[in-house]
C-alpha cells in the first residue's frame, strides 16, 4: 500500500508544520523528504491553499544559490521566456518526461552498479566517475543531436501548416485583403 501523502501547514510566522510528527520542520527536514520520496503536501495553514510547489521551488533556489548551481543564467533566460507562450506546457511536460526518462537511466546503472560490486559505495563511486569521464560527452552530442533534429522537426511541421493555411485560404476572397496568400508564400521564398 503506497504511504499516505503528510501534511505540513506552513503558519504566517514562516514556520512549517508536519502533522505527522507534531512538530516544527525546516525546508532541509522538507528537502529530505524529498530525497527519501515521502509524499506530501504543504498548505497554507488559515487558508488551506497549496503551496506545495513555492516550497518546492525555494528548496531549489537555496540549492541554487549554495555550492555548484544545476541552471545557467542562460537556461533561466529560456525558461522565463516561454512563460505566456503557447508553448509553455509543452515544454513543462518536455522537461518532466526527459528528467523521468534520466532518472530511469540512472536507476539501472546503479542497478548494474550493484549488481557488480555489491555494497562497496566506493567502487560505485569509481564506475559513476569514469561512466560520466568516457560517456559524458558522447551523451551531451546525443542531446545535441537530438535537440538539433527536434528543432528541424519543428520548423519543418511550421513551413507545412503555413503551406496548408495558404493553399487552403488562396481561393478565398476576403473583403480589404486582396492579396493573394499563394502568391505571398511565393514571395517570401525569394
Amino acid at each position: 500500500m503506497p504511504e499516505q501523502s503528510r501534511l505540513i501547514k506552513k503558519y504566517p510566522n514562516r514556520r512549517l508544520y508536519d502533522t505527522k510528527t507534531s512538530a516544527y520542520i525546516t525546508l532541509s527536514d522538507v528537502k529530505n523528504l524529498v530525497l527519501m520520496l515521502s509524499p506530501f503536501k504543504v498548505v497554507d495553514a488559515k487558508t488551506g491553499e497549496d503551496l506545495t510547489r513555492s516550497i518546492l521551488l525555494q528548496i531549489i533556489l537555496e540549492e541554487e544559490t549554495a555550492g555548484v548551481p544545476l541552471f545557467t543564467t542562460d537556461l533561466l533566460s529560456q525558461m522565463i521566456r516561454f512563460y505566456g507562450h503557447a508553448m509553455q506546457g509543452l515544454l513543462g511536460k518536455y522537461l518532466e518526461t526527459n528528467i523521468k526518462a534520466f532518472t530511469d537511466f540512472q536507476k539501472k546503472l546503479q542497478e548494474q552498479s550493484h549488481s557488480l560490486y555489491g555494497d562497496n559505495p566506493q567502487m560505485q563511486s569509481d564506475m559513476w566517475s569514469q561512466f560520466i569521464n568516457f560517456q559524458g560527452p558522447a551523451m551531451q552530442t546525443m542531446m545535441s543531436a537530438y535537440m538539433e533534429q527536434s528543432s528541424k522537426m519543428f520548423h519543418q511541421m511550421q513551413e507545412q501548416l503555413q503551406t496548408q493555411t495558404r493553399t487552403m485560404f488562396s481561393g478565398i476572397q476576403i473583403p480589404g485583403f486582396p492579396v493573394d496568400f499563394a502568391k505571398m508564400g511565393k514571395d517570401a521564398e525569394k
